[in-house]
């Protein structure tokens, strides 16, 4: 090799060096937040705590960020035959790294290669929203969007101004209130401020007026609204809960639940017929409902909102009780009456999780939340799927007192 081809090599290498282990961050992880007052965690050493996330992080780093879609891109691997990724996944994985910057020394790499891959499958009515879902070839599947992974995505976006400015290569806070923008023109109802599944619904859709429960994020709406400076979030916020406040009542008063999907909120809102969009669970606490308990509760940890107490507080009380304060009698779905779904006598970390991050919001839950944060800890990474490990991955965050909010 030549000098010049030499000293251009070491530049390189410089370059690359500095941008890997020059990565500076505001909020490293550990942050240990103060949660809102009363908010609890597991009574375990706090260091005790943070390792267990890191060993688990490095694992699911590991194992679901893949980097075969085109230079520069990652995506989070949805580990399942017939797609190879889903917007979901990929606000999942944006939302995770940003939050482990800093223990991570390669979490901004990371996570600008994660919103190039977003950027690389826009959906079809609009460029700022993410295709749902892509093929092993790494085509998209459909040209519509799936709105929970899109609402991950501008929050991460967030979570990433915060951390690394906005200053560098991509501009993350201009990029997130474009995508907050968007996912108010086309994913939220004008006229019942509900969630609509995707902007491939319109005005005149059959399913315009239905929403998918675990589409209510309320602390991410906050801070949408303080990034955007848009009230309408207001309206999505107290809507919602209204409307779940409705469903607890009339379909689940002795569990709290909701069901996957609600219909016909504008006129007599009603659980989901069987088969409506995903199986004959689609009227049950099932595999999007699950996550209802972790999206709510944490709104609560967060800005101290009663709204998420009195919901949450209600599928405490029956959980501990339907398992006799047994974690290991968890089932993988439940009918609206507390009931065990056929045949799912099993564990799925995407049920357990967010039964313990729920748990956070009262004292009385603590000999419960120890025993829930232990029995997650059991259970390594190929004992689950993507789905289950990464929203276990999320939601030890959470538990740790490690999840903060953009705006603080």
């Amino acid at each position: 090799m030549n000098l010049n081809k030499k000293l251009s090599a070491v530049a390189v290498l410089f370059i690359v060096s500095c941008s890997v282990f020059g990565q500076k961050v505001s909020k490293p992880f550990p942050q240990h937040v103060s949660y809102y007052s009363g908010v609890i965690k597991p009574d375990l050493p706090q260091k005790q705590l943070d390792n267990s996330v890191k060993s688990f992080y490095i694992l699911w780093k590991e194992r679901y960020i893949n980097a075969n879609c085109g230079p520069g891109q990652y995506y989070v691997w949805f580990e399942k035959p017939g797609k190879q990724s889903v917007s979901e996944g990929q606000g999942y994985g944006m939302m995770i790294v940003a939050l482990m910057a800093g223990y991570d020394k390669k979490a901004q790499t990371t996570f600008d290669g994660l919103y190039r891959y977003y950027k690389a499958h826009p959906s079809k009515r609009s460029n700022k929203l993410m295709a749902w879902a892509q093929n092993k070839t790494c085509k998209d599947i459909s040209g519509d969007s799936a709105t929970d992974g899109d609402m991950d995505i501008a929050y991460s976006l967030l979570l990433a101004d915060k951390q690394w400015g906005s200053s560098g290569d991509i501009n993350y806070l201009s990029e997130s209130k474009q995508i907050i923008a968007a996912i108010m023109k086309q994913e939220i109802n004008p006229k019942t401020y509900s969630v609509l599944l995707s902007n491939g619904i319109e005005h005149d859709s059959k399913d315009y007026f239905d929403t998918r429960t675990s589409d209510f994020m309320p602390a991410h709406f906050k801070e949408f609204k303080k990034a955007g400076n848009d009230a309408s979030w207001d309206k999505v916020v107290d809507r919602n809960y209204s409307l779940f406040k409705m469903i607890q009542g009339k379909f689940s008063p002795d569990a709290g639940l909701v069901p996957d999907f609600i219909q016909h909120i504008d006129v007599k809102p009603v659980p989901a017929k069987a088969k409506y969009l995903e199986s004959v669970y689609d009227g049950s606490y099932n595999y999007n409902a699950c996550r209802v308990p972790w999206r709510v509760a944490t709104d609560y940890i967060l800005y101290g909102d009663k709204r998420s107490k009195i919901m949450v507080d209600k599928i405490n009380t029956w959980i501990k009780g339907t398992t006799n304060g047994n974690p290991d009698n968890i089932s993988a779905g439940y009918s609206l009456q507390g009931n065990d779904l056929k045949n799912r006598y099993f564990e799925a970390m995407s049920f357990i999780a967010p039964f313990a991050v729920s748990a956070m919001v009262d004292k009385q839950n603590q000999n419960w939340l120890n025993q829930v944060w232990s029995y997650m800890l059991k259970f390594d990474l190929d004992t689950f799927d993507y789905y289950d490990n990464s929203i276990k991955m999320l939601n030890m965050i959470i538990l740790s007192g490690n999840y903060w909010a953009p705006s603080v």
